[in-house]
């Protein structure tokens, strides 16, 4: 069991959606700061704070699908 969190840990570390370091990026805010209020929140709420972070993840992969460069005019 210990092995499948510890798994799971390094899958969520190594292709998380950097949500916090591109919101911090935005903001012009340190990333350590936008986690830690993601998690304040989260605890505070009961879980909202989770619920805002997969959003804003969503939202973000999205924007990221929409804006992809395209080399040609057959690409689209």
């Amino acid at each position: 069991m210990l092995k499948s969190i510890y798994s799971l840990r390094y899958y969520l570390e190594k292709r998380g959606f950097y949500v916090s370091s591109r919101l911090a990026d935005r903001l012009g805010m340190r990333a350590k700061s936008v986690r830690l209020f993601f998690i304040y929140v989260s605890f505070a709420t009961l879980g909202v704070g989770f619920a805002l972070y997969l959003t804003f993840a969503f939202i973000l992969r999205l924007k990221d699908l929409v804006n992809t460069k395209r080399t040609s005019v057959f690409d689209l």
